[in-house]
Protein backbone atom coordinates (compact mmCIF):
# COMPACT_ATOMS: atom_id res chain seq x y z
CA UNK A 1 0.00 0.00 0.00
CA UNK A 2 1.19 3.54 -0.72
CA UNK A 3 0.20 6.93 0.61
CA UNK A 4 0.56 9.98 -1.58
CA UNK A 5 0.84 13.17 0.46
CA UNK A 6 0.14 16.69 -0.78
CA UNK A 7 0.44 20.00 1.03
CA UNK A 8 -2.00 22.80 0.24
CA UNK A 9 -2.09 26.38 1.44
CA UNK A 10 -5.64 27.54 0.83
CA UNK A 11 -6.98 31.06 0.37
CA UNK A 12 -8.75 32.03 3.59
CA UNK A 13 -12.04 32.82 1.85
CA UNK A 14 -12.06 29.41 0.12
CA UNK A 15 -11.33 27.12 3.10
CA UNK A 16 -14.95 25.92 3.34
CA UNK A 17 -15.13 24.94 -0.33
CA UNK A 18 -11.75 23.25 -0.15
CA UNK A 19 -12.73 21.22 2.92
CA UNK A 20 -15.98 20.14 1.30
CA UNK A 21 -14.18 19.02 -1.87
CA UNK A 22 -11.49 17.05 -0.01
CA UNK A 23 -13.56 15.95 2.98
CA UNK A 24 -15.57 12.75 3.38
CA UNK A 25 -17.87 12.25 0.42
CA UNK A 26 -16.35 15.25 -1.36
CA UNK A 27 -15.63 15.62 -5.06
CA UNK A 28 -12.08 14.30 -4.69
CA UNK A 29 -13.12 10.99 -3.10
CA UNK A 30 -16.10 10.65 -5.44
CA UNK A 31 -13.81 10.94 -8.46
CA UNK A 32 -11.97 7.78 -7.44
CA UNK A 33 -14.68 5.97 -5.47
CA UNK A 34 -15.16 2.46 -6.72
CA UNK A 35 -11.83 2.50 -8.58
CA UNK A 36 -9.73 -0.59 -8.02
CA UNK A 37 -6.93 0.12 -5.59
CA UNK A 38 -8.25 3.40 -4.16
CA UNK A 39 -8.60 3.20 -0.36
CA UNK A 40 -9.60 6.78 0.40
CA UNK A 41 -8.35 10.23 1.26
CA UNK A 42 -7.59 11.74 4.64
CA UNK A 43 -7.60 15.53 4.97
CA UNK A 44 -5.55 17.07 7.78
CA UNK A 45 -5.64 20.75 8.80
CA UNK A 46 -2.67 22.30 10.60
CA UNK A 47 -3.65 23.34 14.13
CA UNK A 48 -1.35 26.38 14.07
CA UNK A 49 -1.87 27.52 10.48
CA UNK A 50 -5.58 26.96 9.73
CA UNK A 51 -5.30 27.45 5.97
CA UNK A 52 -2.54 24.81 5.62
CA UNK A 53 -3.60 21.23 4.85
CA UNK A 54 -2.19 17.82 4.09
CA UNK A 55 -4.18 15.48 1.86
CA UNK A 56 -3.23 11.80 2.06
CA UNK A 57 -4.45 9.55 -0.75
CA UNK A 58 -4.22 5.84 0.00
CA UNK A 59 -3.76 3.39 -2.88
CA UNK A 60 -2.94 -0.30 -3.12
CA UNK A 61 -0.09 0.51 -5.50
CA UNK A 62 1.43 3.33 -7.52
CA UNK A 63 0.69 1.43 -10.74
CA UNK A 64 -3.05 1.26 -9.96
CA UNK A 65 -3.05 4.97 -9.12
CA UNK A 66 -1.46 5.83 -12.46
CA UNK A 67 -3.95 3.67 -14.39
CA UNK A 68 -6.92 5.31 -12.65
CA UNK A 69 -5.54 8.81 -13.22
CA UNK A 70 -5.15 8.03 -16.91
CA UNK A 71 -8.69 6.61 -17.09
CA UNK A 72 -10.12 9.74 -15.40
CA UNK A 73 -7.72 12.25 -16.96
CA UNK A 74 -10.31 14.82 -18.10
CA UNK A 75 -12.32 14.73 -14.86
CA UNK A 76 -9.13 14.93 -12.81
CA UNK A 77 -7.93 17.96 -14.79
CA UNK A 78 -11.25 19.80 -14.24
CA UNK A 79 -11.25 19.11 -10.51
CA UNK A 80 -7.58 20.01 -10.17
CA UNK A 81 -8.23 23.34 -11.93
CA UNK A 82 -11.12 24.12 -9.57
CA UNK A 83 -8.95 23.30 -6.55
CA UNK A 84 -6.14 25.47 -7.93
CA UNK A 85 -8.47 28.48 -7.85
CA UNK A 86 -8.89 28.00 -4.07
CA UNK A 87 -5.22 27.52 -3.22
CA UNK A 88 -2.16 29.70 -2.81
CA UNK A 89 0.16 26.73 -3.22
CA UNK A 90 0.18 22.97 -3.80
CA UNK A 91 3.22 20.77 -3.27
CA UNK A 92 3.76 17.03 -3.44
CA UNK A 93 5.30 16.03 -0.12
CA UNK A 94 6.02 12.54 -1.37
CA UNK A 95 4.86 9.01 -1.99
CA UNK A 96 5.32 6.66 0.94
CA UNK A 97 5.06 2.90 1.18
CA UNK A 98 3.17 1.66 4.22
CA UNK A 99 5.49 -0.58 6.25
CA UNK A 100 3.22 -1.08 9.24
CA UNK A 101 -0.27 0.00 10.14
CA UNK A 102 -1.00 1.89 13.34
CA UNK A 103 -2.22 0.09 16.40
CA UNK A 104 -5.14 1.93 17.94
CA UNK A 105 -6.05 1.40 21.57
CA UNK A 106 -9.74 1.32 22.40
CA UNK A 107 -11.19 4.32 24.20
CA UNK A 108 -11.96 4.07 27.87
CA UNK A 109 -8.56 3.26 29.24
CA UNK A 110 -6.11 0.48 28.94
CA UNK A 111 -7.03 -3.01 28.02
CA UNK A 112 -6.46 -5.51 30.73
CA UNK A 113 -3.71 -8.00 30.11
CA UNK A 114 -4.29 -11.63 30.65
CA UNK A 115 -2.43 -13.11 33.56
CA UNK A 116 0.92 -14.39 32.49
CA UNK A 117 0.87 -12.46 29.21
CA UNK A 118 4.10 -10.77 28.36
CA UNK A 119 4.64 -7.51 26.55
Amino acid sequence: MIEMIWEFVVKEKDRGQFELAFGPGGAWSKLFAGSPGFRGTTLLRDINIPNKYLAVDIWDSLDLREKILTAHEAEYARLDAALAAWTKSKAEVGVYRVLAEATVQPRGGRRRRRRGASL
